[in-house]
């Protein structure tokens, strides 16, 4: 039998296709990978800027903070660190590419879920009709017994003890659930220990579209007293059982009229209708401790933010949570 000579010429057309093909393939693979890497290091400059960016924001903001502690006892709406969002809108000027939004909040004008316990672990009273006034506004959709009931499981996961406070929850609830944890029976360090707390749904504590959820008027930092000069009209009403929401609106508008002295705690009784309104002396002051600091950088769409618990006292600052976003 006679074979047919090979076609060496055929062999090597296909030899160059294959290796055509080939660094091709690897060409088209290396680029990607170069586009990768690239958008990753300009990913990096960029994330690096914007953390510059945050920083300056939240340094500034620490700035005003111990400016204003330095010209006086008093806090209020009025003051410079209420206004620092203001300053985000020349922050551009300072940066080449990007700037900072800052805002500051005054977190003793918040109810301080800490001192819901005293030294003792016992309820202290004062606190306990704050928070149960709150929990029973028709905005956050909780009868009476359910107020009462999740109060009774905040009590327990703050306190030492281990005993049950009426309808509320120890060790022998938590430690059954299908993903079990034991209580806490220590002070919270942030309001969202909350969402573990018996009781407490993520639509309370965060609210809906249609109504607050309670985050927003709590605090896990502060010395007991409420800030009125400070404080949200829904905090206000809490204060008694006479406020109601037209006079806490009255409250609000009293203390930004520049006219108005507001130093001494007791000056809600000027507001009209509140003459004979007593609020409890001991949950009420003029003066703020604690500060939560939001500072954010921006380029494009691109952010980057920085978050942090600030305490002022005697004309002295200390950050006392730190994170970044």
């Amino acid at each position: 039998m006679i074979h047919a000579p090979l076609d060496n010429r055929g062999i090597a057309l296909i030899l160059t296709i294959l290796i055509v093909s080939l660094i091709v393939s690897l060409t088209l693979q290396f680029n990607t990978s170069m586009r990768s890497n690239l958008q990753a290091a300009a990913n990096l400059s960029d994330g690096i800027k914007l953390g510059c960016i945050a920083r300056s924001g939240f340094q500034g903001a620490l700035a005003v903070l111990y400016a204003d502690g330095s010209s006086g006892a008093v806090d209020s709406l009025r003051d410079d660190w209420a206004y620092t969002r203001g300053y985000s809108e020349v922050s551009a000027s300072l940066f080449e590419d990007g700037y900072f939004f800052i805002d500051v909040t005054d977190l003793s004008g918040r109810i301080q879920i800490n001192r819901l316990v005293n030294e003792q672990g016992e309820y202290n009273d004062t606190q306990r009709n704050i928070l149960l006034r709150l929990l029973g506004f028709p905005e956050f959709g909780l009868d009476a017994d359910e107020a009462e009931n999740l109060l009774d499981a905040i009590k327990d996961w703050i306190d030492e003890d281990n005993e049950v406070t009426r309808f509320g929850a120890e060790d022998a609830y938590y430690l059954t659930l299908e993903d079990p944890y034991p209580c806490k029976n220590g002070p919270l360090e942030f309001p969202e220990e909350l969402l573990l707390v018996r009781g407490m749904t993520r639509e309370l504590f965060y609210g809906t579209e249609g109504a607050p959820g309670i985050s927003r008027y709590m605090s896990a930092f502060g010395e007991g007293k409420i800030n009125i000069n400070t404080a949200d009209p829904l905090v206000l009403r809490a204060l008694s059982d006479r406020i109601d929401e037209e006079l806490a609106e009255e409250m609000v508008a009293h203390r930004m009229d520049e006219d108005n002295d507001i130093a001494n705690p007791n000056w809600y009784k000027e507001v009209p209708g509140m003459g004979d309104i007593t609020i409890a002396g001991d949950s009420i002051t003029t003066s703020s401790t604690h500060f939560k600091i939001v500072s954010e950088g921006i380029k494009d769409t691109l952010r980057k933010r920085i978050t942090g618990i600030v305490e002022r006292k005697d004309q002295k600052l200390k950050i006392l949570s730190w994170k970044v976003f």
